[in-house]
């Protein structure tokens, strides 16, 4: 059995956990994480959670991922796909106002039964300054 949520009130959620998080137990395991950037009147933030677990009635998976943007002008898209094997999502966002951008990304991938990895990459930038820029990874498998 595959669940596919995308965003909705998993995101606020999620926004209360730590930047990473991950958990396992026998026949399971869970990964997420999320991340913002802002810069001047601009902000991004994405984030991204799955889990797998076998037992004796078989396998299950799931995954969920959003993201959203704040300032002058915005982009955000966030999509899951199956891949028989497991699921991938990926959410993007971006905002910027003449040259101040910020951005995220976060990438999570779930193999059924066996693992669950997730990436998170922002970054900000002000012209004339250095860009800001971050990258969190987690992953944690089943053991078996």
């Amino acid at each position: 059995m595959t669940n596919i949520l995308s965003a909705g009130t998993l995101a606020a959620a999620l926004l209360l956990a730590p930047a990473a998080a991950f958990a396992q137990s026998d026949g399971s395991a869970t990964a997420g994480t999320g991340g913002s950037a802002a810069a001047g009147g601009t902000s991004a933030t994405t984030l991204g959670t799955g889990g797998t677990s076998t037992g004796p009635n078989g396998t299950g998976s799931s995954l969920a991922t959003g993201g959203s943007a704040a300032g002058d002008k915005t982009k955000s898209r966030s999509h899951v796909n199956e891949t028989g094997q497991g699921l991938n999502g990926q959410s993007k966002a971006m905002a910027h106002d003449g040259g101040i951008f910020s951005k995220s990304q976060t990438k999570t991938k779930v193999r059924d039964g066996e693992s669950v990895d997730s990436r998170t990459k922002t970054m900000s930038h002000v012209p004339g300054e250095k860009p800001v820029k971050s990258t969190t990874s987690t992953g944690s498998s089943t053991g078996q």
